[in-house]
Parts: structure tokens; C-alpha cells; sequence
């Protein structure tokens, strides 16, 4: 069965006290992102959405500006990041070859990884049966992402102790309507 998994916007500036968006508590799932990514990077390729703002991007009159394009906060930590890796921003023309790829950096601009314009074409061309899926905000962009993939009408599961969350009460309904529409 082939496998995608999708690590969700694990970036310095929501895993570090030190960042401008930072989830309490998340620096404690880095050690199990870190596995899970190198383990997908042995058998199969991974997805990592990451934020990537302009200075005045509009999200920020909801959200503190974060994850601004090139700076410290924009960045994975060092550990989580695999060698041969390609960056697919979210503009217009050919992202490139994945074809050699083990990690898959998808920019975005929005809570929702599919607001990219080549997640369809990627996911596509990826053809794959199941996603494993981790990362932060639980109840926000790992939510955005689980419903997204759950539409292509493959498996998805979530791996619990790699997702960090800002509201638990939150987390918890999103598990359970997770529950509810997937087999796991």
C-alpha cells in the first residue's frame, strides 16, 4: 500500500516559546515528527505544509504575523527536514520534478493545505492509497488537511502523539468527527 505522510506546518515559529505563533507544549512532539519524518523519508515521500506569509499577507489581520517568507520563524527545525527535498510554492507554473524526492515543501498561505494550487495535481500524481498525518495546530491546519485528504476517498490516519493542539476541548470534537468518518 502506498503511503504519503503529511507533516502539518511544523515550523520554529509554532513549536518554539521563541516564535511569534508558538502552540504550548509543541516542542514535545519535535523528537516523534522528527522519527516519522525520517521513517517516511526511508519508505515513502512526505508532504510538509508550511506557512509562507508576505510581510502584510491578509491572514494576519485574524492571526500575529508568523511564518513570514525567509525568516527564522518561516523555517523547520533542522532535525525534521530530509536531504533531497523540493519546494512546490503556491504560484502559478511548474513546481518541478518530484520524481527524486523524499520531502515535499508546500508553501501555503492559508489555515488549509489544498488553498496551494498543486496539492490536487501533486496528490495526483503521487497516486497514493493512505496519509499519515501529524503536525500543529490540531484543531486548525491538521483539521484542514485531514478533511482535505478524507475527500480523495483514501485512508487516513492520524497519528495522536504527534499533533499538538491550542484548544483541547477543540482537539477532541475534531477527533471525534475524525473517528466518525474514517476507518482506522
Amino acid at each position: 500500500m502506498k503511503t504519503v505522510f503529511v507533516d502539518v506546518d511544523t515550523q520554529l515559529d509554532f513549536l518554539y516559546p521563541a516564535g511569534a505563533l508558538y502552540v504550548p507544549g509543541a516542542e514535545n512532539i519535535v523528537e516523534n515528527i522528527t522519527a516519522l519524518n525520517r521513517f517516511a523519508g526511508s519508505r515513502s515521500v512526505l508532504i510538509s505544509t508550511m506557512d509562507a506569509h508576505t510581510e502584510d499577507d491578509p491572514t494576519f489581520q485574524t492571526w500575529r504575523p508568523h511564518c513570514v517568507a525567509g525568516t527564522w520563524g518561516q523555517r523547520k527545525p533542522a532535525a525534521t527536514l530530509l536531504d533531497k527535498r523540493v519546494r512546490v510554492p503556491n504560484a502559478v507554473g511548474a513546481y518541478g520534478s518530484i520524481d527524486s524526492a523524499a520531502q515535499i515543501l508546500l508553501e501555503k498561505q492559508e489555515n488549509d493545505c489544498f488553498s496551494n494550487m498543486h496539492l490536487a495535481e501533486l496528490l495526483a500524481e503521487l497516486n497514493a492509497e493512505r496519509y499519515v498525518v501529524y503536525g500543529v495546530v490540531t484543531e486548525i491546519c491538521v483539521k484542514c488537511a485531514v478533511d482535505g485528504l478524507l475527500k480523495t476517498g483514501k485512508r487516513v490516519e492520524l497519528v495522536t502523539d504527534a499533533v499538538h493542539s491550542l484548544n483541547d476541548r477543540a482537539a477532541q470534537d475534531m477527533f471525534n468527527g475524525f473517528k466518525k468518518r474514517a476507518a482506522f
